[in-house]
């Protein structure tokens, strides 16, 4: 079965949602990962994308979303304050590029910027441009008239995440749609800007939802789809869950590859704190992307451990 599906694939033929969860749920993982390398290698190359963030507007978030330490409803040790002086977001833009990175992220909290911040930021995006790095944003729910607005300032993608299935997303957040999600991704390819959009696993969604989530984003035709893992965070709703096992973990990154063979598979947060020593193995289930340095409130990865596991896989940063 599994040399068929994988001629299908490199053939171009799109695999079932039944097809893909029963690979993912009864595939040995070694053969699972042979897979997802076979699919990599052949729509990817040996490259690895490198990006990285820089958390420029912290806390004091109106929305309820259970995972997250920067909503204003949960009562969380996170530092907060306003949106970082060009100079600071500037600074951090250069280490990123120092560091390896080919794309550089800001991201803010809440449900989105205001026209103030807006601007703001687009003068920041138009001198990140200059420096050589792909400049990438979280801004929230934005309209194409804002998404336009920084397109012209020099922005090369804007990252909005879905977070999960449609079914299971009132589970996480109420106090705003997955249609909401789903008009800002169509927006922003509407007005041209490449689209990352992935979401977080652990939530206490299940298997079906993964697949759902996977093949919606297909459907969506983002670029790039970053994956995170929940980091159980003391004052959130979901504190107590129980994290995701390593090799879990390991089947949702090869469940992506293997629905959406030909885009960017990203591994960002919670990749240490889950993965562990098995860190290293995502390449194995087929990512071809890291979010290098630190997480938007968490620790992540050493970047020099990264270059070097990239290095002894025999892939190269991109």
């Amino acid at each position: 079965m599994l040399e068929e599906i994988t001629r299908k694939i490199i053939e171009g033929e799109s695999i079932t949602p039944e097809e893909s969860e029963e690979i993912i749920s009864t595939t040995p993982i070694h053969v699972l990962f042979n897979l997802a390398t076979t699919l990599r290698e052949h729509f990817r190359g040996k490259r690895v994308d490198l990006c990285s963030i820089v958390n420029a507007k912290s806390g004091a978030c109106p929305e309820d979303c259970s995972y997250c330490a920067q909503s204003a409803r949960h009562k969380t040790e996170l530092k907060q304050y306003p949106l970082l002086p060009k100079e600071e977001i500037l600074e951090h833009a250069k280490k990123a590029l120092d560091s390896g990175a080919k794309r550089f992220c800001i991201v803010t909290s809440g449900k989105k910027v205001n026209r103030e911040e807006l601007k703001r930021i687009a003068e920041a995006i138009s001198e990140i441009r200059v420096m050589g790095l792909l400049p990438c944003a979280t801004l929230g729910l934005l309209d194409e008239e804002e998404l336009i607005l920084l397109k012209e300032a020099g922005l090369y993608r804007y990252h909005h995440n879905i977070e999960t299935s449609k079914r299971f997303f009132s589970n996480i957040c109420t106090t705003h749609t997955y249609e909401e999600k789903v008009r800002t991704i169509k927006a922003a390819k509407r007005v041209g800007l490449s689209t990352c959009s992935g979401g977080i696993f652990g939530l206490g969604e299940d298997w079906s939802d993964r697949v759902e989530m996977a093949f919606t984003l297909r459907q969506l035709g983002v670029d790039s789809v970053p994956l995170n893992f929940l980091i159980p965070i003391k004052g959130t709703p979901l504190e107590d869950m129980e994290p995701l096992h390593p090799f879990e973990a390991l089947r949702i990154v090869s469940l992506f590859r293997i629905v959406m063979p030909e885009r960017e598979i990203r591994i960002c947060g919670g990749r240490l704190q889950t993965l562990g020593h098995f860190n290293s193995m995502a390449f194995l289930a087929g990512a071809d992307g890291l979010l290098i340095g630190n997480y938007l409130t968490q620790k992540g990865c050493s970047v020099e451990d990264d270059l070097e596991i990239i290095r002894v896989y025999g892939l190269q940063p991109a």
